[in-house]
């Protein structure tokens, strides 16, 4: 819902009554992750998606039937559904979509919501998509990390969800959970969605070079809060990196390591060295690699990457250490420019987060989209 939060809120605003299409599960090969969101406003304008373009015109359908009954329904589409290609689900996957109609009086706490994803406090949405007692169905629950809005229907139901809800906003997830009707862990009767609002994860881009324009360029695209981090001025400006979010001057691994202390690094960061310059590398490595970080990669040639671990080992960093250093960097796309290196590294951040093994999809079979 991230990708279209602002127009939902812009509608809200307004007073206007949406129709909101969420895809709260997946199975096999779905095109879109649990959380993707298609919106359809008053005026029949779409924005967002829910598929990728396979079954958003049923979706649009079924949203606008569900504004003017205010009924909410949980639909699955599928190539097990007899009219699975007819409504254009041709790509393998079975994906579950919840739809409502979203406005000041089905969800009184959007407002509380969105300042919260705009101020980077973390926030998810908790609503029930299923019950034996339909009446709860489209209740919504907002949980912060210290407190909690509105109800799902009783108290033990509220206090068993947002602790779960909790542990799954802690670890940037999104996705359905499973409890007795009046909220047991154990049992069925009712299903919930949570909607996790984190942060975006940070990419932070050290060396002000060429290369690390296009990176900035890539991360910010692909949803990243990009640093670029170098420790001379003439260099390190807001005008030769207008796609970062932030522009540093500082000695890495001072940097570094000071927003380590601050708690501003986390298990979703990524590091890309690209100084290849050992008074810069070596140091910023040391600090990078004993951090609990998604990804750390260094720039250079093979030449410059034999020197640097030698220099590392000589520092101290274990071999389980350097294990985790992605040297050189990027994958082996035959990337030549800037930009091209980009897309390299970016595929590699990408392959190693989600278990991608980096080669062509023509020459596997079995799921594509994990």
């Amino acid at each position: 819902m991230r990708d279209v939060l602002d127009d939902v809120f812009r509608r809200w605003s307004a007073g206007e009554t949406v129709g909101l299409g969420t895809v709260v599960a997946t199975f096999s090969s779905a095109p879109r992750a649990p959380g993707a969101a298609m919106v359809v406003a008053p005026d029949g304008t779409v924005a967002g998606s829910v598929s990728g373009g396979c079954v958003e015109g049923a979706v649009y359908e079924l949203a606008q039937e569900v504004v003017a009954e205010r009924r909410p329904v949980l639909q699955r589409y599928g190539v097990t559904d007899d009219d699975a290609f007819a409504v254009g689900l041709t790509c393998g996957g079975i994906i579950d979509i919840y739809v409502e109609h979203v406005d000041r009086a089905s969800m009184p706490e959007l407002g509380d919501v969105v300042a919260s994803v705009r101020g980077g406090e973390p926030v998810a949405v908790v609503t029930i998509i299923e019950h034996e007692r339909e009446g709860l169905v489209g209740e919504h629950m907002i949980v912060w990390p210290d407190r909690t809005a509105g109800s799902l229907g009783s108290s033990r139901m509220d206090d068993a969800v947002a602790d779960d809800a909790r542990g799954l906003l802690a670890s940037g997830r999104t996705g359905t959970l499973h409890y007795g009707p009046d909220g047991q862990r154990r049992g069925e009767g009712m299903a919930v969605f949570v909607n996790s609002f984190e942060p975006p994860p940070r990419l932070l881009v050290f060396g002000a070079i060429d290369f690390a324009a296009a990176m900035a360029r890539m991360g910010a695209y692909l949803g990243y809060q990009v640093t670029v981090c170098d420790a001379r001025p003439v260099f390190a400006t807001a005008s030769r990196f207008p796609d970062a979010h932030e522009v540093v001057v500082d000695w890495p691994h001072r940097y570094l390591r000071a927003e380590a202390d601050a708690g501003r690094i986390d298990q979703r960061t990524a590091i890309a060295v690209l100084t290849h310059d050992p008074k810069f590398d070596v140091p910023l490595l040391e600090v990078a690699l004993r951090l609990d970080v998604g990804y750390v990669g260094a720039m250079g040639s093979r030449k410059t990457h034999d020197d640097r671990f030698a220099r590392l080992r000589e520092a101290g960093i274990t071999e389980a250490e350097l294990d985790r250093l992605s040297s050189p960097i990027g994958l082996d796309l035959g990337a030549r420019t800037p930009e091209e290196t980009a897309v390299s590294i970016a595929a590699e951040i990408i392959a190693l987060r989600w278990g991608g093994g980096g080669k062509r999809l023509a020459e596997l079979s079995g799921r594509i989209h994990g």
